[in-house]
Order: C-alpha cells, then structure tokens, then sequence
C-alpha cells in the first residue's frame, strides 16, 4: 500500500507497442517452478518463463509482448503494481523468442550468479538469501505468515544489521592495519557501495549504508551534525531520486524507526538489558500506525518477542549465517538454531489473546495516531489516551454496523463476503493452484475489523470454490461450515478432517441459516448426481436489497426452482457457474429479472467464460465482470446502494 496513496505519473521510456529489446539480466530466481527475471535496458522489465538458461550480467536479443503491471484487484491488499514501480519497473514481459548477444564478463555479476546457485542446493536456503543477498522473495508463506503473526516479520528483512555487522568487521581489521584516514574512508565507501549493489539496493541497506558513508564523509571533513540530520539529508535524497519510494513499507518502516531512535536515543539510560527493552517498545510504538495502515492487526505481545528475538538474530543466527557460508562444516549450528527459532515462532503463533484485528484507517487518523505517540514518548499521562483510541479502535465495528456484499476477485473461482451488522458469511473461498487466494481473503477481512468468519458456506466441492477452505481454517477464526446437498467427495472429507480436529461444527443441506434479523435460504435441497447441481443457491434479503448467488448450478436446478419458489425480482444476482452456458437459462433470467448481475471469471481464462449466449440472456441487467471490474462491492447504508469496484 501507499502511505499517502499518490499516484505518480512517471512515463516509462517503452510503449506498448514495442517488441523487440536489448536487455541486461540483473536479477534471477526460480520459485514454484518457474524464472522470475528482470531485465535491464532503457528502463527495468520483470518476465515470468518456464526454461531461462541464461546468467546475470547476460546480454540478449528479447522479442515479445509488453503487458502493463495490474494493482490489486482485492481492495485493501498488497499493491503489486506499486511495489514494483518502487524499484522502477512500469512492465512485464511475455517472451516469445530469445537469443543470446553476449555472455557475462563482470566478476561481480559471476560472483552473485555463483553464490545464489551455490545458495539454491543449501538446507533453508531462504535465510542465506535474506541475511547475504537481501532477497526475501524465497520464504514459504507459512512461516512469513507465522513471523508476521507474531510481529517480527521485519526481521526477515535485511538492513542496518548486515551492514552494521560487515563495516564493524571491516574497521576492526583497519585498526590493527596502518591505514592512512583517507584511504580508509575509500575503502570503506566502496566495501558499502559494491554490498548496496550486490544487494539490488534493499531499502534497509540503501539507508543504513548512505547514512553510513555521509557520518564517515562528515566526520572526515570534521563537519558537526546530529545523527537525525543524516536520516531526514538521505531520506529526501531518496525520494527525490526515487518519488515511488513512498509506496513501499520498508522504506517507511526503516526511515521512520530509525528517525525515532535517533531522536529519543540519548534520553535513554541505564544497563543494556534496560536500553534494549526500552529501544523495542519505541520501535513498536512508532511501527504500530503504519502496522495498523497496511496489515491491519496489531500483536501486542510483539513488544517482549522483539525484545528477544533481536537479540537472538542479531548475536546468533546472523553471525552463524555468515560463518556457515564462509565454513560450510559448520552449517548444522546454523541449522539447529533456526530449526528452533522456527518452532518457538510457531509456537507463539497459537498465542493469540492480545492480537487484534483494526479497522482500516485513512492519512488523517494515521497522522492522529502519531501525534498522540509522539505526546506519549515525552509524557508518559498521555498513554491513557493511546490506550483509549486503540480500545475505540479494535470495537469500531460494534459502533459501525455495516451491511456490504463483496464478490472478490479470486481468478476462475467464486469467493463472496457477506457482512451483516456484526455477522461474517464466507460463501467459498477460490481456489488456484498457482496462487494462495487465502491470504488476500483474509487481509481483505481483517481491513474491516474482522477477526472470524461466523459461517463459512461452501457451494459445493469444486477446486474453484473450495480450495482454499483448509488454509482458511488453518489461518483465520472460523466458527461453523455448511456444505451442500450429496455424498462428501475427497475435497470436501479432507476439510472435514480438519475440521473435526479443530472441534469446528459443520453442517449439510440445510434450508435456511438464521443471521441476526436477516436469514438465508437455501432453495437447493435435492440431490443429484453431479457437483454443480448440487451446489448451494442462496436468497437473502439486506436492508430490502435481494441477493441471490448461484453457485455453479445449472439449468437443471434452476428449473427445479422455479417450479419450487415463487421468486421476486433480484437486486443482485450472482451469475451461475462463471456465466457458463450450461447455467443462466434464458427462462430463470426473465423470471427473477436481477438488476446487477456479477459474473466471477478468471482473465483469458481456458473456458471460454462469460458465455455470449449468457451475456445476451442478461441484457437487460447491469453487469460486473471480476476479470474486467476486479473485485465488486455492493454496500448497503441507510437503505441505499453504493456499488464500488476495485479495477486491475
């Protein structure tokens, strides 16, 4: 997300038109069996390929085809289009053909190649990128999930540790060398430039190590300055360069940390224990609104686990790491260590009693939270304050009882939350093996506040609609499931297993689901022989606003319902199995006459989907597509309603 969510209007140096390039390999990964690579040539290009056996620093001749960078089409989540252009990046490519120009002939880009493919056949292979190359891309997303969970996610990140770690090491050696002051002050400029280079300019790096060279630049030239003075000179010379940096939490994290323990530093006495603690309650007093901002749950408990686990990265595993990779003989240390801080996370994982989620908040309140810790760090009274803002904060949604539907956007694959007053309705979850729908889900929910799902529906036992449902269950709170009419299949019985070991209550083909003052009915009881037809159909009623979702039935069940129900005319209407032929029968259509209709269908996709015949039979209805409108939200307050979408 962007702090203050500008839209720079930076025109890149290629058009769309343009297919043939000369490009530079900068960057190179394999992850979930494919090459992420980025190019360099008039400006920086990321590509996605199956087979790319070429090295950093290689030349080539790319043909293929330029596809604008989409943001996200779930609101409230990560932002990948701005996190991109943060490294300045406009584009991706599609590769049609490819062809080498000339081999690498930089050491430095040989000696990164052979480091990270001498990292690829290590044991946690993840934490020598992070801690050496400053990548923290190879992480699996349940132990990310498990650090951010417990609020050390930072720690993954590489920053002023590392470089604090090698310049302390470099000057050691300095001082039992004759050196001359000024060729020292060279060396070491270079040492921080080659490692910020080696490094892709990670923002933790790029501020720690420009900070470093302008102390030791000022401090040669016998030049006074305060240590915030540095931070605020390199932070605007940042943004100056890059203005997109503002889009990237890390930097926002680094420079405003930092700032804070700069500026309060030399008030803070005592023993080191004593210093130590009190440095972990400022960085997270200053972390807090910008945690609130972008990841919308707080664990306060972070506090004492930061406390600890800084100490443990910064005098073991860290150092470890750099001793394993110099001597590999002693890699099992490093091993044991990580193998038990993993556990211990995982462990405090399951420690949830003081982690909360927040309701998204605008600029305004985040400036308000600020002011009032920065009034906290000079007077300790006005802690009763934070306390009562935060206490306000996390019960907002018992004040706000609003009533929205949203159909998110999860590709070729239905995902719908209904929130009525203080009840949540998941009906489906998505399900994409390439892609973990799950994360984006719960993020979205936790924006508004929300910290269980009180009913968790599955139309029926497809991939698409519940292949998510077992990371759902196993990340987030969720109260009670119902499955549709029919035999278990195998989908459904693993959720099952699940869900008897977590003593979470399920039902099946139910007709009706009592939800405060509103109800869902279930109008499809009948069984039959196939998945589809024996999807879920719902009919509920918000504030006076019809909504029907379909699921994946077809025209069979849609017959058997309009012989079974008398129905009215539909607000909202969730188009059946993706706007499929076999579903939305010209005669059903007319019958509940919807005036929006939502078609949930993934771009490009294999199917076909939306069908022309099922366009033309909703011709007379409003429609959202989610490949086209991203996700789409229909929210429900003081009787009217207010339709938002989220583009690519």
């Amino acid at each position: 997300m962007s702090l203050l969510r500008i839209n720079y209007d930076k025109k890149s140096v290629y058009q769309q038109d343009n297919t043939s390039f000369k490009l530079e390999v900068i960057e190179k990964k394999y992850q979930n069996n494919k090459y992420s690579i980025i190019f360099s040539g008039k400006e920086k290009i990321i590509s996605t390929i199956n087979d790319f056996p070429y090295d950093i620093g290689d030349i080539l001749e790319v043909k293929g085809k330029l596809v604008k960078v989409e943001k996200n089409v779930i609101p409230n989540t990560f932002n990948y289009q701005k996190y991109l252009q943060s490294r300045g990046i406009n584009w991706k490519l599609e590769i049609e053909e490819m062809w080498l120009l000339q081999k690498n002939k930089n050491v430095f880009n040989s000696l990164k190649t052979g480091i990270t493919k001498y990292f690829n056949n290590l044991r946690y292979r993840e934490y020598y990128y992070a801690f050496i190359i400053g990548d923290t891309s190879y992480f699996d997303n349940n132990i990310r999930n498990s650090y951010q969970s417990v609020g050390l996610s930072y720690l993954l990140s590489i920053g002023s540790l590392q470089v604090m770690f090698i310049m302390n090491f470099i000057e050691r050696i300095e001082m039992k060398i004759k050196i001359k002051k000024r060729n020292k002050l060279l060396i070491n400029i270079f040492i921080i430039i080659f490692y910020i280079f080696f490094t892709n300019g990670i923002i933790g790096v790029l501020r720690s190590g420009l900070c470093y060279i302008l102390r030791k630049i000022l401090r040669y030239f016998n030049i006074r300055y305060r240590g915030y003075d540095i931070i605020l000179i390199i932070g605007g010379i940042l943004l100056l360069f890059n203005p997109y940096y503002i889009n990237n939490t890390g930097f926002i994290y680094s420079f405003s940390i930092s700032l804070a323990i700069s500026l309060l530093g030399k008030r803070i006495k005592g023993t080191y224990i004593k210093k130590s603690f009190i440095f972990s309650v400022i960085a997270f007093l200053i972390g807090m609104p910008l945690t609130i901002y972008s990841n919308y749950e707080i664990n306060f408990l972070a506090i004492f686990y930061s406390f600890i686990f800084v100490i443990i990265f910064n005098y073991i595993l860290f150092p470890l790491c750099i001793i394993s990779f110099v001597f590999p003989f002693t890699s099992f240390l490093f091993y044991f260590f990580i193998n038990f801080v993993e556990k211990v996370i995982n462990i405090l994982t399951k420690i949830d009693f003081f982690v909360f989620s927040f309701y998204s908040i605008s600029f305004l309140i985040l400036v308000i939270y600020y002011i009032v810790i920065i009034l906290c760090l000079n007077k300790k009274k006005f802690f009763i304050l934070l306390f009562f803002i935060i206490v306000f904060h996390i019960n907002i949604n018992c004040i706000i009882n609003n009533n929205f539907v949203t159909f998110l956007n999860v590709s070729e694959g239905d995902s719908i939350v209904l929130k009525s007053n203080n009840h949540v309705i998941l009906i489906d979850t998505g399900g994409n093996i390439y892609s973990k729908y799950y994360l984006d889900i719960i993020k979205y929910l936790k924006s508004y506040g929300i910290s269980k799902i009180n009913w968790l529906i599955i139309s029926h036992g497809d991939f698409d609609h519940m292949g998510e449902a077992i990371n759902l269950v196993n990340n987030f709170k969720v109260e009670k499931v119902i499955f549709n009419c029919g035999e278990f299949n195998d989908l459904e019985q693993e959720l099952i297993k699940v869900l008897d070991k977590k003593r979470i209550k399920y039902y099946s083909c139910i007709k009706e689901l009592k939800i405060d003052s509103n109800k869902l009915y279930f109008l499809q009881t009948k069984e039959y022989d196939n998945e589809n037809d024996n999807s879920n159909v719902i009919y509920t009623e918000l504030n006076g606003y019809k909504f029907m979702f379909m699921g994946d039935a077809s025209k069979t069940t849609e017959k058997e319902i309009l012989n079974k129900y008398n129905l009215p005319d539909i607000d909202v209407l969730k188009v059946g199995h993706h706007g499929s032929k076999t579903s939305s029968g010209i005669d059903f259509i007319n019958e509940i006459n919807p005036k929006y209709s939502i078609i949930s269908v993934g771009k490009n996709n294999r199917y076909g989907h939306p069908n022309k015949e099922v366009l033309d039979n909703l011709e007379n209805s409003k429609i959202y597509r989610t490949d086209e409108d991203g996700s789409i939200m229909f929210k429900i307050k003081n009787n009217k309603l207010k339709i938002e979408t989220c583009s690519p």
